[in-house]
C-alpha cells in the first residue's frame, strides 16, 4: 500500500497548484494580455477552460486528502479515478516537456525556480497516480 500520509501530501500539493495556477497566468505568461487579443467567445474558451483546470487540481487534491484510503481500497471506482487522476497528470507532464521548452519565460530567479518546483510536483503526482492504479489494479 502506498502511505496515506503520501497521498495527503499530494493532494495538498494539488491544492497548490491550483492555488498558485492564477498567479503563474497573470505574473509569468501575461496570459491575461493574450486572452485579449482573442475573439470575445474564444476569450470566454480560454478562461473557461482555465477554470476547469484550476477546479480539477483543487478538486483531486481535495479527494486525496479527504479520501486517501478509498483511492487504494481497490474497487471498481478507486480504478477509475486514479486511471482518471493519473491519465491528467501523465499528460500534463508530456505536454510540459513537449510543448512548453519552446517558449522563453521570463529569467526571474522565483520563475525559474518555480518550474523547477512546479515540474517536480507534477512529476510527483503523476508517479503517485500511477502507482495508485497499479496498486488497484493488482
Amino acid at each position: 500500500m502506498i502511505p496515506k500520509a503520501l497521498i495527503i501530501a499530494g493532494g495538498i500539493g494539488q491544492i497548490f497548484t491550483a492555488l498558485v495556477y492564477p498567479y503563474i497566468r497573470h505574473q509569468v505568461f501575461d496570459w491575461y494580455s493574450d486572452v485579449k487579443q482573442l475573439k470575445p467567445l474564444n476569450q470566454e474558451i480560454a478562461k473557461t477552460y482555465g477554470r476547469y483546470i484550476v477546479g480539477l487540481n483543487f478538486g483531486f487534491g481535495l479527494i486525496a486528502i479527504l479520501l486517501p484510503q478509498q483511492l487504494q481500497n481497490q474497487s471498481p471506482l478507486a480504478i477509475a479515478l486514479t486511471a482518471l487522476i493519473a491519465a491528467y497528470w501523465i499528460g500534463k507532464v508530456i505536454t510540459q516537456f513537449a510543448y512548453y521548452p519552446m517558449y522563453e519565460i521570463p529569467k526571474k530567479l522565483l520563475f525559474k525556480y518555480g518550474g523547477y518546483i512546479m515540474n517536480l510536483l507534477f512529476g510527483f503526482f503523476a508517479l503517485l497516480y500511477a502507482a495508485l492504479l497499479i496498486y488497484n489494479l493488482s
